[in-house]
């Protein structure tokens, strides 16, 4: 299927991640230019070198921290410096860990807050503009399904993460009447390095719960419908679709990519 991706200006946060590496080779795979953003130059350049092998056509790196105030007027300036446009935001850039509510600082609600709610509300609020004066643009916000049914294993990442859904709407219903999509899509518990790297949250919820990491990752993928943990480049393939031309008809949603984790229909 074409998606209409080719030479589009695709700007992906925390791309070093697993979401954000798998969407953005699949958006080089496409043809698109890819702008790759996280705190880490390293690993960003390796990546900017295998979305150049996959096909994009060009891929940018800039490194910055995407809740510092001036994010989002950076990476626009950036972006119309070296391409002229922008036609693409992917908010990806999250982190969680396993945290009770009695052990969740007012720093640490606040540190959520600034990376899933500030941090793409001033990248859309800097971006938006420039897609919409061209007519055309799609943002993706990548939540979690604890943002549509709370967990106990970090509330301020869950709570924060429903936010993140509100805002996701809030700019939708501003930017689509001119052009600007704005879309949210909600992965449940995926393979990689959040959940399975050594001190991740298996390690995490294990020491906490008394049990083994092995039993923790059973668990929890024992229930979910689908009976396994998603994979990041599932993930990464209804993000490409909704940044596409083919999601001409799709503006406001929050899709579960979660398989089955949240027992909505909506």
């Amino acid at each position: 299927m074409e998606l209409g991706l080719r030479e589009r200006v695709c700007v992906v946060t925390g791309a070093a991640g697993d979401v954000g590496l798998e969407t953005s080779l699949a958006l080089a795979a496409e043809g698109a230019a890819v702008v790759l953003i996280g705190r880490r130059e390293a690993p960003l350049r390796e990546l900017a070198d295998q979305c150049r092998d996959g096909g994009a056509a060009a891929a940018l790196v800039l490194a910055l921290d995407v809740t510092a105030p001036d994010a989002g007027e950076r990476v626009r300036d950036d972006c119309l410096q070296e391409f002229g446009r922008i036609d693409v935001l992917v908010n990806n850039a999250g982190a969680s860990s396993a945290k009770s509510i009695d052990e969740l600082s007012d720093a640490d609600w606040q540190a959520q807050w600034e990376l899933h709610v500030m941090g793409p509300m001033r990248l859309m609020r800097a971006l938006s503009p420039a897609m919409a004066e061209r007519g055309w643009g799609r943002i993706v916000n990548v939540t979690s399904s604890s943002g549509k049914r709370p967990s106990g294993t970090n509330m301020a990442y869950g709570v924060t993460k429903a936010a993140q859904l509100s805002l996701s709407r809030s700019f939708a219903d501003v930017y689509a009447s001119r052009g600007v999509l704005v879309n949210a899509i909600a992965p449940g518990p995926l393979s990689g390095a959040l959940w399975e790297a050594p001190r991740g949250l298996a390690d995490q919820l294990a020491a906490a719960r008394g049990v083994t990491r092995e039993q923790v990752l059973e668990t929890t993928a024992s229930r979910l419908p689908l009976g396994r943990y998603g994979t990041a480049r599932e993930v990464a393939n209804v993000i490409v679709f909704l940044c596409s031309e083919t999601a001409s008809n799709v503006a406001g949603a929050a899709w579960s990519v979660d398989g089955g984790a949240v027992p909505v229909i909506i």
